[in-house]
C-alpha cells in the first residue's frame, strides 16, 4: 500500500513539474516567434505633386577585361550555352555607360511607408550563369529564384543584416520563393555546385531604385517633394551618394561616374 501511494506522489509531482516545464516552454517559445509591434503607418506620396530623378552612371578611363570562365567540369552546363561564359563585374555600354549599377534614395523617406509590392522579382539560372547579375527588391518583396538548366544548383545568398540560407535546387523543381526582412545593398549570392556562378541581391526599404541596364540610365518616378540622398552601388567601385532637393513636380537629373582605375588589382 504504501508504495502504491508512493509511486501515486511521484507521478503527482512528476506531472507537475511537466506542466511547469511546458508553460515555461510555450512562454520561451511565444517570445521568439511573436510578431514585432506594428509601427505606425507614415505618410503617403501625393502624386499631383510628385517629381522625378532621372540620370545615368559612366565609367571614366578603360574598362577592366572580364574574364572567360571555363565550365568544361561541368557538361551540362556548356551544353546549355550557344556562346562563351565570362564574369560580369563590370559591363559597359556605349559611351562608357556602366550596368549593374543600383541606384537608390538611401535617406529622406523616414516619414514615408511603403508596402512591400506583392509581385516578386525573379533570378533564373540559365547556361549556369544568374540572370540578373544584380537584382534589386524591397524589403518584405518575394524573390523567387527559377532553375531552367539540366543540372542542380545550389543558391547561397551570404547577408551580414539577414538570415543566410541555402537551398539545392534539382532541374525541373519549383522556384524557391524568399524575401528579406531588413535593407541590405547588396548581398553576395554563389551557387556552392559551381564556384564561378556570382550574383547579387540588393534589399531596400522603398521603392525608389533601380538596376541599370547597358545604357546606364535610371528614372526615379513619382518622388515627393523633399532632400535626398541619393545613392549608385557597384560591386567593384562601391558606392557614390549625393544629396538633391526636388520641388513639387520638379524633375533633376543626376550623374553617377566612377573610376575604372578604382578597380584595379580587385
Amino acid at each position: 500500500m504504501r508504495k502504491t501511494r508512493l509511486g501515486m506522489y511521484s507521478l503527482a509531482v512528476g506531472a507537475f513539474a511537466l506542466a511547469i516545464t511546458g508553460c515555461g516552454g510555450k512562454k520561451e517559445e511565444a517570445t521568439e516567434t511573436a510578431p514585432a509591434a506594428t509601427a505606425t503607418p507614415g505618410k503617403t506620396v501625393d502624386s499631383a505633386t510628385a517629381g522625378e530623378v532621372t540620370g545615368s552612371v559612366k565609367l571614366e578611363g578603360t574598362a577592366p577585361k572580364m574574364k572567360a570562365i571555363n565550365m568544361a567540369a561541368e557538361p551540362a552546363c556548356t551544353k546549355a550555352r550557344t556562346t562563351p561564359a565570362a564574369s560580369e563585374e563590370v559591363v559597359t555600354g556605349e559611351g562608357g555607360s556602366l550596368a549593374n549599377v543600383v541606384v537608390y534614395i538611401k535617406s529622406g523617406l523616414e516619414d514615408y511607408s511603403f508596402p512591400a509590392p506583392t509581385a516578386a522579382v525573379q533570378i533564373v539560372q540559365q547556361g549556369c550563369q544568374y540572370h540578373a547579375h544584380v537584382v534589386a527588391m524591397q524589403v518584405g518583396q518575394n524573390v523567387d529564384v527559377v532553375n531552367n538548366d539540366q543540372t542542380t544548383h545550389n543558391i547561397h545568398p551570404i547577408p551580414t543584416e539577414n538570415r543566410e540560407w541555402n537551398e539545392s535546387q534539382p532541374p525541373g523543381s519549383a522556384p524557391i520563393e524568399k524575401s528579406f526582412a531588413r535593407p541590405e545593398v547588396a548581398i553576395p549570392v554563389k551557387c556552392n555546385v559551381h564556384p564561378w556562378m556570382k550574383a547579387y541581391m540588393a534589399v531596400l526599404p522603398n521603392p525608389y531604385f533601380q538596376v541599370t541596364g547597358t545604357d546606364g540610365k535610371f528614372d526615379l518616378k513619382n518622388l515627393p517633394p523633399g532632400t535626398y540622398t541619393v545613392v549608385a552601388w557597384h560591386e567593384l567601385y562601391k558606392t557614390d551618394p549625393q544629396t538633391i532637393t526636388i520641388g513639387a513636380k520638379e524633375t533633376k537629373n543626376v550623374t553617377f561616374t566612377f573610376k575604372a582605375s578604382a578597380a584595379a588589382g580587385d
